[in-house]
């Protein structure tokens, strides 16, 4: 039986692959998930409750836990939650904890898109579509900085720009699945344009990508 055919859309933050994603979702009539979103959550309940972000048993503990239901809470889009993220991601134990609830969406008999950081390399290494979205440090700052004064928000790009390339060196860095593109991956580099132009784009290697499968 042919694989299901997955989008997986890799790429650093706010470099507009959720909204990319998104949008190949609703073209596809395909479920979507959000794999940052999940350690997001797990990052936003360690601290709520007052875990610590470098406690690797407490993290753990929590991503063990996440359901899909517990995923519509806003805290998990702020600022903050982005950066808890990034901190609770490295730890194997979280990864290996939040993997099975990713693997097990990316094998929906009907396919599904998937974003993230590791979909093309290790969640879905089987992707017939994949594809790795970026964009200039400072670009993807902007962006940032502007969606996050529109949440009302009180930050400077400067600090922005500053967790954008902490957050870069700190998810390519890591032992355990670190953000790189897969050897098989198409690079999307959204920096020149909007995102209307990066979803056409998008749409371009979905369908190539697609084309090929069928013919598989």
């Amino acid at each position: 039986m042919k694989a299901p055919f997955v989008i997986a859309v890799d790429g650093p933050a706010a470099s507009g692959k959720g909204t990319i994603a998104s949008r190949l979702a609703a073209a596809y009539d395909m479920p979507m998930l959000d794999s940052g979103l999940l350690y997001r959550a797990v990052g936003v309940l360690l601290t709520r409750h007052g875990g610590d972000l470098d406690d690797v048993e407490a993290a753990t503990q929590v991503a063990r836990e996440l359901t899909a239901e517990m995923l519509t809470d806003p805290a998990f889009r702020t600022r903050e939650a982005g950066e808890a993220a990034s901190r609770v991601a490295v730890h194997t134990p979280v990864r290996e904890a939040l993997r099975e609830m990713q693997q097990t969406f990316a094998h929906r008999p009907g396919g599904a898109v998937i974003d993230g950081r590791d979909i093309g390399t290790v969640i879905a290494p089987q992707a017939p579509a994949k594809l790795y979205v970026t964009a200039g440090p400072e670009v993807r700052a902007e962006r940032r900085f502007k969606q996050l004064v529109a949440q009302g928000e009180a930050v400077a790009y400067e600090d922005i720009l500053a967790d954008i390339l902490k957050r870069d060196a700190r998810d390519g860095g890591r032992a355990d699945s670190p953000m790189r593109p897969a050897d098989d991956s198409v690079l999307l580099d959204t920096s020149e344009m909007t995102i209307e132009q990066a979803t056409d784009a998008a749409r371009r290697i979905v369908e190539a990508a697609r084309a090929r499968w069928e013919l598989s």
